[in-house]
């Protein structure tokens, strides 16, 4: 079974990482793209500007930013999908990259609850 982990873009890249996607909608400030190593950049699967800003990782309002967050994955199926398929494609660890200070309520952590409910993994 593939291993997912999440971490934050600006931490060093380690070979433990894996295959290292990025799942912000917006590129990380001052970061270039040769300093992220990224395998793949997908910015279609991250919340909508209008959740993320809304949210504004509150970490009160979590729970209800999940629920509206999980909404927007299952009607974006097509980039749910595929994002899952691409995931399912790789034997080694997968990273999901974000940018945020807050380690906790992001939308990476999000997105790894989506997968494991899912029972993707």
């Amino acid at each position: 079974m593939t291993r997912i982990q999440v971490k934050r873009i600006y931490n060093p890249p380690s070979k433990s990482d894996g295959y290292r996607i990025l799942v912000d909608r917006l590129w990380p400030r001052g970061l270039s793209k040769q300093n992220a190593r990224l395998d793949q950049w997908f910015p279609e699967i991250a919340p909508s500007e209008e959740l993320r800003k809304w949210f504004n990782h509150d970490a009160d309002l979590w729970f209800e930013f999940k629920k509206r967050y999980f909404e927007e994955l299952n009607r974006n199926s097509t980039h749910t999908q595929k994002l899952i398929e691409l995931m399912q494609s790789q034997s080694e660890t997968i990273t999901l990259l974000y940018a945020s200070k807050e380690e906790s309520h992001n939308n990476a952590q999000a997105l790894l609850s989506f997968l494991l409910e899912k029972e993707v993994w």
